[in-house]
């Protein structure tokens, strides 16, 4: 299915966000994400379901100053 992962379309097999995010090689990097511009815990990414179309922002920490 398709899904818009960070502003691109993206092909993904999987449909819960935590299955998505191994797929994509993030595994357990620290990262935040919202589904539908609705934040995402890390608890609840394996109950949270992706259909084609939504929307998944994943984002890391950086340093800077």
């Amino acid at each position: 299915m398709t899904i818009i992962l960070n502003g691109e379309p993206t092909e993904v097999d999987a449909t819960t966000i935590e299955a998505v995010l191994v797929e994509l090689g993030y595994g357990d990097a620290p990262i935040a994400t919202a589904l539908n511009e609705t934040f995402v815990p890390v608890a609840a990414r394996a109950a949270a379901v992706v259909a084609p179309g939504d929307r998944l922002e994943v984002l890391s920490p950086r340093q800077g100053g």
